[in-house]
């Protein structure tokens, strides 16, 4: 960019300190394998900018895709920037494309917006593959009267592909994206010559062989190299980057490193060698770029580092339980899927519930690049478990083994012990002697109250055996009839899982005070002939009735050997049918709960 600015604005820049409003690189994706990566891509300028021209740009542009016929294209992403708060409608070989991702930013002098959108195109590039790429209907020509002011009036895209070939060697390929800017401003004293550091991280290098790093950046300009220099640090060690293209102290010029072309305007795809800037053992480095005079915003950066190591990871799947047991067994896969070495036998997996380690396991071969194995591990429940909890496997849970990512060894999942449902316990139920321990009950409320979950299902049965088998259930609970008691009624409860528990309650018969019927009608007419009272026979087995005179004779005594009393008296002159009037009883029941006897008047009829 040529910063042509009037004086009169001198001022105002003093004033203004310049922010770059944007979205930090960091590490997007990671590929292992016979990798190595390629740019593709165009301007849309015709000419670099400055501020006096050009004053329109393409609408379309078209770069070239040439791998050699044993590549194969693994990943493929899509770069579109340019001036304003972005185009998301464009097409690439006249597809439409929207972006995944729109990277925006605000940095320059005049506070104007740049955009960088972001697409995954890979499916699209590997049904394509080699041949032309155009991409068309990007059109910000609307935006240069404003942007030509402080000439950065631009357009331009790229795209990104990785790809595979079974000749190179196993490297890493980590791409970092984002979108962040240099501004300075060499038009102040002293002049602001701004910078911007990049961590890369995730670095795992076995060899140098090869090592390089990828750039795409745009805005850059050729005719201005006021301090532009790219570093790379690794180990405690800076270098600059530079190469033929792209000169130590001009590192953004408009430059293709892959089809040599120095007109690629206000944009750059550069590639350099670091193999002479890192050493075996690097984990990280940083990338710095500065510049004293060109405004320059970053998109994106790439590596291709030779790392030949192993990726373990584990996932776990379905699992065996039974009720109440307190153990489990559950299959295990460990995976080397995203790797550049072999997973050797023996790796740890440790099996975690509540950060405790309660198993282990090794693998039992070693696991190829891409391979996988899977086993099953029976686990023993800590008695303190909730019944809902999480198991973590982790494998190399010792850390023996040294891996490409070292983040991804652990996977969870939420499990469910088998438990029986716990039960409420049931009272005794009681209800009045019909006779002979007779009784009818209504336990129907027993259902609810004996849960604690009232999604469990709940059955009554006459026997253990019945409820264990969950067979025969008692069907009417709110009119039970038992002829013996006291009688055991079982409870099954069984829950969603299908455990189920056992419990039982008791169904008694008290003896409750009888119902005397006190008008007797001895003529034969069927009805009321007899001293009847009801709830006494079958249930007071040992009673005793006396019945008197109202002038306090005994006149008649029965008990349960003796049919009622029906107005005859067996000891009576001349007449033994009792005569009309009232008459008194005594009534011994001779039960605990009744120590008193009953006593009352009875009106004898003819």
């Amino acid at each position: 960019m040529k910063l042509h600015i009037k004086i009169v604005l001198y001022t105002f820049l003093l004033l203004n300190t310049l922010h770059a409003f944007s979205q930090d690189i960091s590490l997007y994706t990671q590929w292992n394998g016979r990798y190595d990566f390629t740019f593709i891509g165009n301007t849309m300028n015709p000419v670099e900018n400055t501020n006096s021209y050009p004053n329109g740009i393409f609408t379309s542009s078209t770069a070239t895709l040439n791998l050699q016929n044993d590549d194969t294209i693994i990943a493929a992403y899509l770069y579109w920037a340019g001036m304003g708060t972005g185009d998301t409608e464009i097409k690439l070989n006249g597809t439409d494309m929207t972006p995944d991702i729109l990277f925006g930013l605000n940095g320059s002098f005049s506070n104007y917006d740049y955009f960088s959108a972001f697409k995954d195109i890979t499916s699209f590039v590997q049904s394509t593959g080699n041949g032309d790429y155009t991409l068309s209907d990007f059109d910000l020509n609307y935006l240069i009267s404003t942007y030509i002011q402080n000439a950065t009036q631009f357009a331009g895209w790229a795209i990104l592909v990785i790809y595979e070939n079974q000749n190179l060697a196993l490297n890493q390929i980590n791409v970092y994206h984002g979108y962040e800017a240099l501004s300075p401003n060499p038009y102040v004293v002293p002049p602001i010559m701004d910078s911007l550091t990049i961590n890369l991280d995730n670095l795992y290098l076995i060899s140098n062989t090869g090592a390089k790093i990828g750039f795409i950046a745009w805005e850059g300009d050729s005719g201005l190299a006021t301090n532009e220099e790219l570093h790379f640090s690794s180990n405690g060690v800076t270098n600059i980057l530079s190469n033929s293209l792209n000169p130590p102290t001009n590192a953004f010029n408009g430059t293709s490193t892959e089809t040599n072309s120095a007109t690629l305007y206000n944009m750059d795809l550069d590639i350099y060698s670091i193999e002479n800037y890192i050493v075996p053992g690097t984990t990280s480095a940083t990338v710095t770029l500065q510049s004293g005079h060109d405004y320059v915003m970053l998109n994106t950066i790439v590596t291709k580092l030779n790392s030949q190591l192993p990726d373990a990871t584990v996932t776990l799947s379905e699992y065996n339980t039974s009720c109440d047991i307190g153990n489990f067994s559950i299959a295990y896969t460990v995976n080397n899927t995203n790797s550049t070495d072999v997973l050797p036998a023996n790796t740890t997996i440790g099996f975690y519930i509540n950060n405790i380690l309660i198993g282990t396991a090794t693998t039992q071969n070693d696991i190829p690049i891409g391979g996988s194995e899977t086993g099953v591990i029976t686990l023993i429940i800590p008695l303190n478990a909730p019944e809902n909890f999480t198991l973590t496997a982790i494998v190399d849970y010792t850390e023996s083994v040294p891996e490409l990512n070292e983040d991804n060894n652990s996977f969870n999942i939420t499990l469910s012990q088998w438990l029986s449902p716990i039960s409420n316990g049931l009272p005794p139920l009681e209800t009045c002697n019909l006779g002979l321990t007779k009784g009818v009950f209504d336990f129907s409320s027993y259902e609810n109250l004996v849960v604690n979950d009232n999604n469990d299902n709940v059955s009554f049965h006459e026997s253990q055996e019945d409820a264990l088998s969950n067979s025969n259930p008692i069907l009417n609970t709110s009119n039970y009839e038992t002829s013996i008691t006291p009688k055991e009624i079982f409870v099954r409860i069984e829950n969603e899982l299908g455990c189920f528990s056992i419990t039982s309650f008791i169904l008694l018969t008290k003896n409750c005070p009888p119902t005397v019927y006190n008008a007797v009608s001895a003529n034969n007419d069927g009805m009321n002939d007899d001293f009847f009272i009801d709830g006494l026979r079958d249930i007071f087995v040992n009673f005793k009735l006396e019945i008197y005179s109202r002038w306090g004779r005994l006149l008649w005594t029965g008990d349960n050997t003796i049919p009622n009393w029906n107005g005859y008296v067996a000891e009576g002159i001349n007449n033994k049918k009792a005569p009309e009037g009232t008459y008194y009883y005594i009534l011994y029941l001779n039960d605990p709960d009744y120590p008193k006897p009953l006593t009352g008047y009875l009106y004898l009829n003819r």
